[in-house]
């Protein structure tokens, strides 16, 4: 992570004022840098003068942390602390935690770039000094160079984007269960005797019950078919879930109007883009789905593009890859774009290209509160008068 510094006459006054502070008794805050692991946390408090008062690293077994941050509740006192911490995959808990022993907020980041030498102690010090250097602009939203801040989603955007991860888990095993049944119909060449050109239907399954196979390839598919029935119960549960959570939500109405996306796609895509008025533009949010090119632009470079950052949400980009397909079947204009594109750069830059733009009508049904026919149409609109204006300003041959 890049450090953002001040100059050295700021961090004098800076100094100065907080003298003045601890004489007038006005509060002091703390400021708590976490490199978070599964097993401890590498920890550096500072206090406002940017000295750092303490570095260790703690246990993540409650006891132990749950004294910690006793014994940092009493260092600061009623004045309290400011914490942040890189975002991963477990950070839920302990977030819970430290607003629950006085923390007045925490603030979750995501560095853009790794450090060429990391460890965690300088982690943790280096997240302690970017908060203390730029509390201000950290509590006021603005953006930093380097890092991303994450913004806390509802607490009904969480429960919804819990059940579609786990819904698209599931299905990706239900699709590797029915391979494996197959797999092992092949093996015995018996793929032509299935019952029904469909798999599964109750029909098939009921002959698989039944189908005298090897001993070994008999257990394997007896268990194989019980998987499958226990998948499919999951899968029904899951399914009536969405489908209520769907009912009363304007924004999954609004994104069902989009081909190929039905309650699930539309209730993942929802949650995953929270509160839409926090991205100015359409642009805004394929950038934060990591769908916009790298770029190599520095001195006499002519700005190369690379591949797309893939920087946000997995699952959004997924769900975009199979909405493209729906898209192209039944928007006319949307599939002579997409050939313009593959005729020069190949199908599957075009194909990303197309989730590029899907994910600014994505965003435009959502802040206009228009379908996707209507958004989509607008924005071709206004694409062929930037054209057309860009060709008439050029002067003539």
């Amino acid at each position: 992570m890049m450090g953002h510094e001040r100059s050295v006459t700021s961090l004098g006054c800076n100094r100065a004022q907080t003298s003045i502070n601890a004489r007038l008794g006005e509060p002091q805050m703390f400021y708590l840098g976490i490199d978070q692991h599964a097993k401890q946390l590498t920890i550096s408090l500072r206090d406002e003068t940017g000295s750092v008062r303490q570095a260790k690293q703690v246990s993540t077994e409650p006891v132990r942390i749950g004294k910690f941050l006793h014994e940092l509740r009493e260092t600061c006192g009623t004045d309290g602390f400011y914490a942040i911490v890189e975002v991963c995959g477990f950070n839920d808990w302990l977030l819970e935690l430290l607003t629950k022993h006085g923390c007045a907020r925490v603030f979750l980041i995501q560095p853009e770039k790794k450090r060429k030498i990391k460890t965690d102690r300088r982690d943790a010090k280096s997240l302690s000094e970017l908060l203390w250097v730029n509390q201000e602009r950290l509590r006021s939203g603005i953006p930093l160079n380097g890092v991303k801040q994450i913004v806390f989603p509802s607490a009904i955007d969480v429960e919804n984007q819990r059940i579609t991860l786990i819904r698209q888990r599931i299905g990706r095993q239900n699709t590797r269960t029915i391979n494996q049944i197959k797999h092992i119909l092949r093996r015995h060449n018996l793929q032509w005797q299935l019952p029904t050109k469909t798999f599964p239907s109750k029909i098939a399954i009921t002959w698989l019950k039944n189908l005298t196979l090897p001993s070994w390839d008999r257990k394997e598919m007896n268990w194989l078919l019980e998987e499958l029935k226990s998948i499919s119960g999951r899968l029904a549960e899951l399914e009536c879930e969405i489908a209520t959570r769907c009912i009363n939500d304007p924004r999954v109405q609004l994104l069902k109007t989009t081909p190929g996306v039905a309650d699930f796609s539309a209730l993942a895509f929802a949650c995953r883009i929270g509160d839409v008025t926090r991205f100015p533009s359409g642009r805004s949010l394929s950038n934060y789905w990591g769908l916009t090119p790298l770029v190599n632009d520095s001195g006499e470079s002519t700005g190369r593009r690379g591949r797309i950052t893939k920087a946000g949400s997995t699952v959004a980009r997924w769900l975009l890859g199979q909405v493209v397909l729906h898209v192209l079947r039944k928007d006319t204009k949307m599939k002579a774009w997409y050939k313009t594109i593959r005729v020069r750069r190949g199908n599957k830059i075009a194909r990303v290209a197309v989730m590029r733009r899907l994910s600014v009508v994505i965003r435009n049904m959502l802040a206009n509160n228009q379908d996707y026919w209507t958004c989509r149409t607008q924005m071709l609109e206004r694409r062929a008068k930037q054209i057309q204006k860009k060709n008439t300003s050029k002067p003539a041959a």
